[in-house]
């Protein structure tokens, strides 16, 4: 499937067959695809939570999130972030760029982040969770599954339950599967007139 094709397909899907499972082969197309999505500085601060318990699942579902996504889906992903990823061997993320290149970004790469301070560290592992979510839908769109970011759940109960480390930020759940209701028509984008603006506001 084309890109352009998989943006205007992809749906949020509520209702999945609970009794599919994706192949590993699948689901490692997925998760690799998913790290593929840009970050600043190329830090990589996702961490991604494969919910695969099905008792685990279902009390995140009766005590957390009341949506059958939950147990039903065939991959349930937690996304969360370390903000402190780029002040943890930032060298590894640039391991196969010229040693020039590397040493001036890896130089810039604390500085940078220090000077913004914590709510910016914040926001920017969010910023990577977002394009991380979109392109695992994506990526899952282009082999016919159906997804649906969710973010309807009790943070501070799930935090605990999955362990969050301190430094960390919690982000949407992705669940993948495959649909077995016909979701809703789109119901209706604004137009580009109404939220493009040249040059400024």
């Amino acid at each position: 499937m084309e890109i352009i094709e998989a943006i205007y397909k992809r749906r949020s899907v509520k209702h999945f067959d609970s009794t599919h499972r994706l192949s590993k082969r699948e689901e490692k197309i997925l998760l690799e695809a998913t790290i593929q999505a840009p970050t600043s500085f190329n830090v990589q601060h996702w961490r991604l939570v494969i919910l695969r318990d099905p008792t685990l699942r279902q009390k995140i579902r009766e005590e957390y999130c009341r949506q059958a996504q939950i147990t039903d889906a065939s991959l349930l992903v937690l996304f969360t972030a370390d903000t402190k990823a780029w002040a943890k061997n930032p060298k590894r993320y640039w391991i196969n760029a010229p040693i020039d290149v590397t040493e001036d970004v890896v130089n810039a790469v604390g500085p940078f982040h220090e000077s913004r301070g914590k709510i910016f560290q914040q926001e920017e592992a969010q910023r990577s969770i977002g394009m991380a979510m979109q392109t695992l839908m994506l990526a899952a769109q282009s082999l016919a599954y159906d997804s649906c970011p969710m973010i309807g759940y009790e943070l501070e109960g799930l935090k605990k339950l999955v362990k969050l480390p301190k430094d960390y930020v919690i982000g949407p759940m992705v669940a993948i599967g495959k649909g077995i209701k016909t979701p809703w028509p789109k119901p209706g984008q604004l137009s580009i007139n109404e939220i493009m603006f040249e040059n400024s506001l």
